[in-house]
């Protein structure tokens, strides 16, 4: 087996430890996807709780915030109109501790009659 040229002992490594904060950002912009993925549908979720509540007399606010984890809470929003709710709420950012991104939706119940 031929030997490598002078000065090449090492080279692998040295390559592999410079892509290592690559790695790392593009695993945290795939994480932040996820996160911003999980409050869209989270955020659907408390729009129909909420419009539930809207649609039978009751708070709209604390039945959407009662569908959301407490770390999505400081950040949400509620809207009930006449014949739909609207939720957005913030996406935390994985660093830093700001918002990266507000996600909404919208849902629309009937009035229950009683």
């Amino acid at each position: 087996m031929p030997h490598p040229p002078p000065g090449s002992a090492g080279q692998a490594s040295v390559e592999t430890v410079a892509l290592l904060p690559l790695i790392a950002l593009v695993g945290a912009v795939l994480w932040q996807g996820l996160l911003v993925g999980q409050a869209a549908w989270l955020a659907g979720a408390a729009a129909r709780g909420a419009a539930r509540a809207h649609a039978v007399g009751a708070d709209p606010r604390a039945a959407a915030r009662a569908a959301l984890p407490r770390r999505l809470e400081p950040g949400l929003d509620v809207r009930a109109g006449e014949r739909d709710v609207r939720v957005r709420i913030r996406v935390p950012a994985l660093v830093g501790g700001g918002a990266v991104v507000r996600v909404s939706a919208r849902a629309h119940l009937q009035e229950q009659g009683g």
